[in-house]
């Protein structure tokens, strides 16, 4: 992963961990239910984009070298094992 990538990754996780801690002192405080679920859900969002991200990268680097290199079973093996934890949602 390159330094660009890296720290772009940081920071999407670092507003993942922001968005669940003001959760969690949103439940502390009793807050009303629908607006813990909104921001839940919003936390939800903003990691499912990270993911996303991630997964580009993967893509776009490693599986393209996995193919060059010859070795596309390797590929596909990872891309099928993310697809089947993704169905699991």
């Amino acid at each position: 992963m390159n330094k660009s990538i890296k720290k772009q990754s940081i920071t999407r996780l670092r507003l993942v961990l922001g968005q669940v801690r003001g959760i969690e002192k949103m439940v502390e405080r009793g807050k009303y239910c629908i607006d813990i679920l909104h921001q839940s859900m919003a936390a939800k969002a903003a990691l499912s984009s990270f993911e996303d991200f991630i997964l580009k990268n993967h893509l776009s680097t490693h599986v393209v070298e996995q193919m060059r290199s010859r070795n596309p079973k390797r590929a596909v093996r990872e891309i099928q094992s993310i697809y089947r934890l993704s169905k699991r949602k």
